[in-house]
């Protein structure tokens, strides 16, 4: 028996017979393992700080509430609500970014934070999907000719962000936002020597970083010799994959998170294959490339540049991220503070996550007759 019946033309109804309910079951999935995850993992660390021993846990589990409704609103949204809702978080998100540098609180060396009342608010995390929506309309309406130079206004958009980014410094929310807002403009069909540019550019980029950003040749130098400094939580995560083997310890078993001190949130996959081992972790990853994609087969079906483009752009985004968390996790790259989406702690990351994967959900909506981007 279904949710709702197929006669049912209620704005429920209708979204539950147009949204994608496998990717919406996927993310189902992902949340429920995270909220395990925020009570194996997150205990341990709050008490190593002298916390109450569920604070992680119970702030996690008040977030979620609000990403889930933000993700159930975002869902309902046409592709022109979509476009509007992220135009303006792209608007207030970077007014507040700009905030960061004069009451941001500083937290190793970078001001990334800043506090609203009683709670601390990340705000480029909420740049990344509202960008990536911006961006999209930008490369349509040039393509259409509604916005002739809407390509140079999206690079000169680009080029702000990513520069407020690096002034934080947030090396690798640069690396994201510039890796979708690529993925874009080669989808829009950009001339080869604009990828060419692109490519050479973002070389140069990455050897500047690490010339003139201290943290970025360290974690850089530390992954290609790790005798060369501190890689102690690196070590300690291969130690728990390997402690944890096929099947884990078991639950509440694992004793890394007795001594990484980013247990909860950037290594939290570590945790994850300690206590319940190697065929979970495969499934958790299994979840994640099935997210991708299944969005990108139902983004090619669509014949509206904005909404491929758009739905591209987040699928990038959600993919990449999980990507990085784990690929350094297992030393498969550099170290880097990014979230595991819908797994880690992290009120902003999960809310943004939740607005995210929203917007997903309505471009990839099926439609009925014309509704495209007005």
């Amino acid at each position: 028996m279904t949710v709702f019946a197929r006669s049912d033309t209620s704005i429920l109804g209708r979204w539950w017979w147009t949204v994608d309910r496998w990717t919406l079951t996927a993310v189902g999935a992902l949340i429920a393992f995270g909220i395990i995850m925020a009570l194996a993992a997150s205990p341990a660390v709050a008490e190593r700080i002298g916390l109450d021993y569920f604070y992680f846990a119970r702030r996690q589990l008040i977030y979620l509430p609000v990403a889930l409704a933000l993700m159930m609103g975002a869902s309902l949204l046409s592709p022109t609500g979509v476009f509007r809702a992220a135009t303006v978080m792209l608007a207030i998100f970077t007014v507040l970014v700009i905030a960061t540098f004069v009451m941001g609180t500083e937290i190793k060396g970078a001001r990334r934070w800043i506090a609203l009342g009683p709670i601390s608010v990340q705000p480029s995390e909420f740049l990344k999907p509202a960008f990536a929506v911006v961006a999209a309309w930008l490369f349509a309406s040039a393509r259409s000719g509604a916005i002739k130079q809407g390509n140079l206004i999206s690079i000169a958009a680009f080029g702000t962000l990513v520069g407020l980014l690096l002034l934080q410094p947030d090396v690798g929310m640069a690396v994201v936002i510039s890796a979708v807002w690529s993925a874009q403009f080669f989808l829009a069909g950009l001339p080869l020597y604009w990828a060419a540019l692109l490519v050479f550019g973002g070389a140069g980029a990455l050897v500047a970083a690490y010339f003139t950003l201290h943290h970025v040749a360290s974690r850089i130098d530390r992954f290609l010799d790790p005798s060369s400094g501190d890689s102690y939580q690196v070590d300690r995560s291969l130690e728990a994959f390997m402690n944890g083997g096929l099947f884990g310890r078991g639950p509440g078993e694992g004793t890394v998170k007795e001594v990484l001190p980013d247990a909860h949130s950037d290594f939290v996959f570590a945790v994850a294959g300690e206590e319940f081992g190697l065929f979970v972790c495969l499934i958790i990853v299994g979840l994640f490339a099935f997210i991708v994609l299944r969005g990108f087969a139902r983004a090619l079906q669509e014949t509206d540049l904005f909404i491929l483009l758009a739905t591209s752009g987040l699928l990038v985004q959600f993919g990449l991220q999980a990507v990085i968390n784990m690929g350094s996790t297992l030393r498969l790259m550099p170290t880097k503070g990014m979230t595991l989406p819908f797994v880690s702690y992290g009120g902003s990351s999960l809310i943004a996550m939740g607005l995210c994967v929203g917007f997903l959900l309505a471009l990839t909506r099926k439609r009925v007759g014309v509704e495209t981007l007005r």
